[in-house]
């Protein structure tokens, strides 16, 4: 069950927002900013999916949603921003830049991902012929019902301008003029990787505190949550049977360098092609796998030398080449000889293959990240998006009553320990922290690493009662405290070590009051 954060940030954020909205009431632009922050704040939070061209998000899109409503394929609406929301009945919607929109008629066809949204012949509820600024996809999905996911067109598109549309949505400062203030439209991020380069390096540094920091912007920096993914990760060992342990060993690797820049929260590998096809498995693909299994190993493997040569008419397998060629484009050939050794080691039906693949795809333990790290800190993330989007307006238009509110706005922004805890989660494997392994894995476990429910930061079991984790509390603020005194300690692991201390005193306000306090309230 997940744990959510208490409203209150929320509460101060709306409350600041709309003194905002009523100083800047004859202001169009301003406004109209401000009105997108209230929104925000009551509505689902917003998580980015972003990476180069062809890194896998619309395949990743799939696979955590559980359906197929992201088309894959290269075509013109895989080059706009689009918008995924939990809505009653399937719909999609093109935007103008200037605010017009137009059904977009929904095909199905033949293939693995046969789902296109057809761009070509849209009729707008305005005259003149317009382009496409965005799209907004509604689906009944209950992954949407608490989540708004932003599929972006590629990050080293071969055309600028639809590389810009991605940085327009995730960091406006380096592509707006400075007299047309916008703000991040995401409050979290996903980022996939295929590589670890420059580019990569690059753009997660402008998602976070980069920009803002070479600009003198204390505070303004982007998204506070930035998993990384390390997608198609299947095809990283040529979709051998071991290819997710190769994936996992680079996974580490580029968690390693991008721990060091603190970019990211975690990184995880992912096959995101065969999340999908085992999240929607079809009873005849169970069988053709029984039928493959039955064949013998050696005959088998020179048939799967290719993907090519294993959908061939005159390879003698016991599933027709028609079908073959659909397993291969579903599952990949690594997906396929999983799921035959499965069935080899005694799976039995369907589902269960189903679940095997989709545990041994990686997407279940992203899930569980994305969890800990977004949805327990929604309400943190979204009023974070919203308070840092509300000081880019008050800074860029000056010289009104709501100019009192920017001291408070970058208050909170600094002091809310939520925002610390995620700043620092960020920050906790890089060199620069000068905490033994042991001490660093508690750290990451006090300020809400594994969880934010109490036990889960003591590192207690689920039923451990209020006693055991008061005691647990109340050792672990005067450990972190004692470290935060060390004469050697620098400023970083200082500061590191007041926030766990703070962590677990905001652990001890949660618990109910000793037996002794209750009596000598009486």
């Amino acid at each position: 069950m997940t744990t959510r954060v208490a409203p209150g940030i929320v509460v101060e954020a709306h409350r600041l927002v709309d003194a905002a909205r009523q100083a800047f009431a004859r202001e169009p632009r301003p406004r109209a900013l401000l009105a997108d922050c209230a929104r925000r704040l009551d509505q689902p939070l917003r998580v980015a999916l972003a990476g180069s061209l062809k890194a896998g998000k619309s395949t990743l899109l799939n696979s955590l949603v559980g359906q197929d409503i992201a088309p894959t394929d290269a075509t013109e609406c895989t080059r706009v921003v689009t918008w995924y929301r939990n809505g009653p009945t399937p719909s999609v919607t093109a935007y103008a830049p200037d605010g017009a929109t137009a059904n977009v008629v929904v095909r199905r066809g033949g293939g693995a991902h046969g789902l296109t949204f057809d761009l070509e012949r849209l009729n707008w509820n305005a005259p003149g012929p317009r382009e496409v600024d965005h799209l907004e996809v509604e689906w009944p999905a209950a992954a949407l019902t608490h989540t708004t996911i932003i599929d972006t067109p590629g990050t080293s598109s071969l055309s600028r301008e639809v590389s810009r549309r991605t940085a327009r949505l995730l960091t406006p400062d380096d592509e707006e003029a400075e007299a047309s203030v916008s703000v991040p439209g995401a409050d979290a991020v996903v980022y996939l990787l295929r590589r670890l380069d420059a580019t990569d390096i690059g753009f997660l540094e402008r998602i976070g505190s980069g920009t803002a920091a070479r600009q003198g912007a204390s505070g303004l920096s982007g998204p506070l949550g930035v998993v990384g993914v390390v997608s198609r990760a299947d095809e990283i060992g040529a979709g051998r049977i071991d290819a997710l342990h190769s994936a996992r060993d680079v996974a580490s690797r580029f968690a390693t360098e991008l721990e060091r820049t603190g970019l990211c929260q975690a990184v995880i590998p992912v096959a995101g092609l065969l999340a999908f096809a085992a999240e929607t498995l079809r009873q005849q693909e169970f069988t053709a796998f029984q039928a493959l299994a039955s064949v013998p190993v050696d005959e088998l493997t020179a048939a799967m030398l290719s993907a090519d040569r294993f959908a061939r008419p005159d390879i003698p397998l016991p599933v027709a080449p028609e079908l073959r060629a659909q397993l291969a484009e579903r599952f990949g050939m690594f997906g396929i000889r999983m799921a035959v050794t499965l069935i080899r080691l005694g799976v039995r039906d369907s589902a269960t293959l189903a679940a095997e693949l989709t545990s041994r795809s990686g997407v279940d333990e992203l899930r569980s990240v994305l969890d800990v790290q977004f949805g327990q800190r929604a309400d943190q993330l979204k009023a974070h998006s919203a308070l840092t989007a509300l000081a880019r307006v008050l800074t860029a238009y000056p010289g009104t009553s709501a100019d009192q509110l920017l001291p408070r706005v970058r208050t909170l922004l600094a002091d809310v320990h939520g925002f610390a805890e995620l700043r620092l989660l960020g920050r906790l494997r890089t060199d620069e922290l000068t905490l033994p392994p042991a001490d660093l894995a508690e750290l990451h476990r006090l300020i809400g690493g594994s969880g934010i429910a109490p036990h889960l930061r003591l590192g207690l079991p689920p039923n451990a009662g209020p006693e055991a984790q008061r005691a647990q509390a109340v050792a672990a603020v005067r450990k972190w405290r004692e470290r935060a005194r060390h004469p050697m300690a620098d400023q970083l692991t200082t500061l590191a070590c007041l926030t766990a201390a703070r962590s677990a005193e905001g652990t001890l306000s949660m618990l109910p009051p000793a037996p002794e306090m209750r009596m000598g309230r009486r």
